[in-house]
């Protein structure tokens, strides 16, 4: 998941008139910078820290993650389709809400807001592993909190100065991410040596098991993979560049995940590797046979971390001030300051929510970087499966008019593995977090439906007034025409209510 380029996506879906930003000062990108686009938003610090977490499985995880890059082109393809009948910006909000209506569009953005503050948590503990190949190098838990929230709120602070990302400075970290991970991809092949890797199934338990569960955690891998989709509104030409920018994209990150991640199985001894903090300098210094190399790639993974949690600091602020303009999010995160127009309320309070979730994470787990992941994979797969559902939905409906045979089933089958995916994630991510995320994501109807109070009484005012127009122009008592909308309204029950939120409102 990233970081360094998740910023940029922000700004490039706010020019299509509908949230406030220029529309003519917006630029398109063809093919190559979509495909770039995808690359710098998948790669992100979270794979620096990747093959710690996975290594409790063993190399059975590689496995998990092939399957996981399965899954992940298939809702790349969905991506893509949906992005050819819905090329504006917007993502997996827009779909959600053009589907299945209001209440899923907020919950999906809801889900979404909740992926974006607690995947910088997981950011964060990445990256204190990397600064602690310089300092606390005991691993102290106090130590690495407060290293943790100077991490946090140091990008923070940059956003809320109105100082963006320069151009120059997030190319140089997205080169210093990715030079580490190419290097492991190939050059660190010469190195692997068989006693590395330990038993192939090291969970102790099923097969199937190690790999659903190592599956949810590579998942965090592939998050990001729908920003050519959310940005779709500025990619030129996007019905065809679109789909194939995701698909590219999301091959090249796999190949190189899964080869970088092969090497440093293959390179740091398995009974180190589960505890290392900081596994891709391990890995390389076990090849240079020194220190000065790995401190390079840890210096390398720092200055990425900065860049990508200042750019997702961003989106925590950005994502939200778009569906608030819908009526969809707390009026608060439209709130702006200064000339520079800061969303100070959507970046302190993602921030404090991230530094609540790494304190707690820090003090209460015991695998702090897997217990964040996979509550980030949680709330990103919600919306992942809403927009495959939204896929499904639309071609059940009406694919078979309007597509040929051969395309309906092609994309019929992409659409439900893509679905049936997305539950495997869920499933494969634990009980626990299931339930803290299916907690946190419940949290969010009472905010919907103080959002939609103002909506209801304007309905209750605009049902009143025709039987108070009436009033006035017939002063004989009982002889008022009651409207006919008046006439039949009686007592909603639960089912009806369940059925109507649940049935798509299109707009003509």
């Amino acid at each position: 998941m990233s970081a360094d380029d998740h910023g940029r996506p922000a700004a490039l879906t706010t020019g299509d008139g509908t949230d406030g930003a220029p529309g003519p000062r917006a630029t398109t990108f063809g093919l190559p910078a979509a495909t770039a686009l995808v690359v710098g938003s998948v790669i992100g610090t979270g794979v620096f820290a990747l093959p710690s977490a996975l290594a409790p499985y063993g190399p059975i995880a590689l496995v998990a993650f092939m399957v996981v890059t399965v899954g992940a082109l298939a809702l790349a393809g969905t991506f893509g389709r949906l992005a050819e009948r819905m090329p504006g910006s917007g993502g997996p909000y827009v779909y959600a809400r053009e589907a299945f209506g209001e209440f899923t569009g907020f919950l999906t953005a809801w889900s979404y807001w909740i992926t974006a503050w607690a995947g910088n948590a997981a950011i964060v503990v990445a990256w204190v592993g990397y600064v602690e190949v310089f300092v606390n190098k005991g691993h102290h838990t106090w130590a690495s909190i407060v290293i943790a929230l100077v991490g946090l709120w140091l990008p923070a602070a940059v956003n809320l100065t109105g100082v963006r990302n320069i151009g120059a400075f997030q190319v140089v970290t997205t080169i210093l991410k990715f030079l580490p991970l190419a290097f492991m991809a190939t050059v660190g092949l010469l190195f692997l040596k068989a006693g590395n890797f330990g038993a192939f199934n090291a969970s102790g338990g099923s097969a199937l098991g190690a790999v659903s569960a190592a599956g949810a955690i590579a998942m965090f891998s592939y998050i990001g993979l729908e920003t050519a989709s959310v940005a779709a509104g500025r990619v030129r030409d996007p019905k065809r560049n679109v789909p194939r920018a995701t698909v590219y994209g999301t091959l090249a990150c796999a190949a190189i995940y899964l080869l970088g991640t092969l090497a440093v199985f293959g390179t740091v001894p398995h009974a180190r590797l589960g505890s290392s903090t900081a596994p891709f300098t391990d890995a390389v210094n076990n090849i240079a046979g020194g220190h000065w190399a790995g401190n390079l790639v840890a210096v390398a993974a720092v200055i990425s971390g900065l860049g990508a949690l200042n750019g997702w600091t961003l989106i925590c602020a950005e994502m939200p001030m778009a569906a608030a303009r819908d009526g969809l999010f707390p009026q608060a995160f439209t709130k702006v300051r200064g000339r520079s127009e800061v969303p100070a309320f959507g970046i302190v309070s993602a921030t404090v929510l991230a530094s609540v979730l790494t304190v707690v994470s820090y003090t209460r787990f015991t695998k702090v970087f897997t217990e964040i992941v996979l509550l980030s994979v949680l709330t990103a797969v919600i919306p992942y499966l809403v927009s495959a559902a939204a896929q499904l939905y639309w071609l059940v409906q009406r694919g078979r008019a309007e597509l040929d045979r051969r395309r309906f089933v092609r994309d019929v089958l992409v659409a439900v593995l893509a679905l049936a995916f997305s539950y495997w994630s869920i499933q494969g991510s634990g009980y626990q977090t299931v339930y803290y995320g299916l907690f946190a994501i419940l949290l969010g109807i009472p905010v919907y439906l103080w959002l939609a109070r103002p909506n209801a009484d304007q309905a209750t005012a605009a049902l009143t007034e025709p039987a108070a127009a009436a009033l006035a122009t017939d002063p004989a008592p009982g002889v008022i025409e009651v409207p006919s909308a008046a006439r039949v309204a009686r007592p909603i029950g639960l089912p009806t209510l369940i059925r109507r939120a649940l049935t798509p409102r299109h707009q003509h």
